[in-house]
């Protein structure tokens, strides 16, 4: 867990994608379906490292396992305040498989709804153009 938390406090895209496993789903606060895939999942993550202002964790909680996870953050999108937490379940190699986030209140959602809705065309691209060099490179 130390490691998603520095990558992330850093602002690291590249150490935070290595973390994700191949078959990670992102599950999202603001969308209905969840993102399954290490591709859309990144490009999702680097998203939201464009957007939010401000970000820091403030609390962490584990279970007993280790491979689960809690981290809840505060941050502003656009100037809204937003409070929020991600829940982290890890596989037996300290890989994530499953990346669900929630926020609060209201106005700070619909704030991160807007500045991601208003990005996705670009993560879009970004997941296309990794999942191609990954099949280029295969």
């Amino acid at each position: 867990m130390t490691s998603f938390r520095q990558a992330v406090e850093a602002r690291d895209a590249e150490a935070i994608e290595a973390l994700l496993a191949d078959d990670v789903v992102f599950i999202s606060p603001v969308a209905f379906k969840p993102y399954p895939g290490k591709a859309i999942t990144a490009a999702i993550l680097r998203g939201v490292l464009r957007v939010f202002e401000d970000f820091h964790y403030v609390r962490e909680i584990a279970n007993e396992n280790g491979r689960d996870h809690a981290l809840l953050f505060e941050t502003k999108v656009d100037g809204k305040a937003v409070t929020g937490c991600d829940f982290l379940t890890f596989d037996e190699h300290g890989k994530i498989v499953e990346f669900m986030v929630m926020v609060r209140p209201l106005s700070g959602a619909q704030a991160l709804a807007a500045a991601m809705g208003a990005q996705f065309e670009r993560i879009q691209q970004e997941a296309t153009d990794q999942v191609l060099r990954e099949t280029a490179g295969a």
